[in-house]
């Protein structure tokens, strides 16, 4: 197992998605997020069955990392319950995951 989490969001939109990856790797809380576009969601909410069109985020940060972000996502997210979960990376390429740790670490620790 490593340090390296994999996190997803959903966003309702690619604006608001790309505006929630870039102040996340501005703050270095990820050294990167993905955007995937053309996602389905359809779930229940406040006892209704919703169905909306959303980009799926995939952030890519260190276990260090990962109270900050999960503190700072939902005040940077418009959904009033954003999704928010986070994934173990079992392993991965070792100078990629050397990257993500460099660059999710703030710039005062370097």
């Amino acid at each position: 197992m490593t340090d390296a989490r994999l996190v997803l969001v959903t966003a309702p939109g690619a604006g608001e998605a790309e505006r929630l990856v870039r102040s996340l790797v501005e703050e270095r809380l990820v050294a990167c997020g993905s955007l995937l576009p053309g996602v389905v969601s359809i779930y229940h909410w406040e006892g209704l069955v919703q169905r909306e069109e959303e980009v799926q985020i995939l952030l890519k940060t260190t276990e260090a990392r990962l109270a900050a972000l999960l503190e700072r996502l939902p005040v940077l997210h418009p959904y009033e319950v954003p999704e928010l979960l986070v994934l173990p990376i079992e392993a991965g390429h070792e100078p990629y995951l050397a990257w993500l740790r460099r660059e999710s670490e703030p710039v005062e620790a370097r």
